[in-house]
């Protein structure tokens, strides 16, 4: 059985590129920055007190959720969400921690309701407005293959409602990073929409084949470092503008095949 969507708009950021054009450009083999840290703008959209609070990971993931509905020419609020991560909010996490193992076992309202996995979800919720259902799902490394499942499926049950799909993730500090090293904070964002339209439109289908792999030896150490960014090879389907057929890992002897039409 095959899921079908189209892609209305696409959102991005991370090492090199603070918005889908620079990393169309990076996917189309243009230079990369030297400066390749990301950089997470600040939420502009959160009121000023939840603006001071949120941290990388939430930023990041609205920062490409933001630009991805913007393409779309689509109402946030119209649209549900579904926010996807492998490990969420890493630094609000070790804090707790350290707190946990402290004489002083206060733990800040704050740092808690941040440290939830679905802090994205809530915080885009506030944001926009937006009173349709924000999922928020874990797969470990396969987060952002589920995610695009999840997506393609309520598409498929509710062809009226539009979606946007975040991926994101956001290093750990140490000692946990060396347990879990993420290099640096990513998310990707697609609105997509169901039935008949503009944008690209997409077929997800389960697998047993081989993910497809990248030429650009930077984008596949990228795509081997970050679970977001196993999403790469569409992502550079989509930046040729053309149809063809990509491959994106997701469990272990499983993986998604994406068909891409004109």
């Amino acid at each position: 059985m095959k899921l079908a969507a189209r892609v209305e708009g696409i959102g991005a950021i991370g090492p090199g590129f603070t918005g889908w054009p620079q990393a169309r450009e990076i996917l189309l083999g243009g230079a990369w920055p030297e400066a390749c840290a990301t950089v997470p703008p600040a939420p502009e959209r959160l009121p000023a007190a939840e603006r001071r609070r949120v941290g990388r990971n939430v930023r990041v993931a609205l920062a490409a959720g933001f630009e991805a509905v913007a393409a779309s020419g689509r109402d946030a609020r119209d649209c549900a969400a579904v926010f996807t991560s492998s490990s969420s909010d890493g630094d609000n996490c070790h804090v707790i921690c350290e707190v946990l193992a402290s004489a002083d076992r206060q733990i800040s309202p704050t740092r808690f309701h941040n440290s939830v996995h679905n802090a994205p979800g809530g915080y885009w919720g506030i944001a926009t407005g937006s009173m349709k259902a924000a999922d928020s799902l874990c797969a470990f490394d396969g987060s952002p293959t589920a995610g695009l499942l999840e997506a393609g499926a309520r598409l498929a049950h509710r062809p009226d409602e539009p979606v946007i799909l975040v991926a994101h993730d956001a290093p750990y500090p140490e000692p946990l990073n060396a347990l879990r090293p993420l290099p640096d904070a990513i998310a990707f964002a697609f609105a997509m929409a169901g039935g008949p339209g503009g944008g690209t439109g997409v077929r997800l289908e389960l697998t047993d084949e081989a993910p497809t792999t990248l030429t650009d030896p930077r984008l596949e150490a990228l795509r081997h470092q970050l679970p977001s960014a196993r999403l790469l090879p569409l992502l550079r389907l989509l930046a040729r503008g053309e149809p063809g057929r990509v491959v994106l890992a997701y469990l272990d002897g499983l993986s998604l095949a994406v068909e891409l039409g004109p």
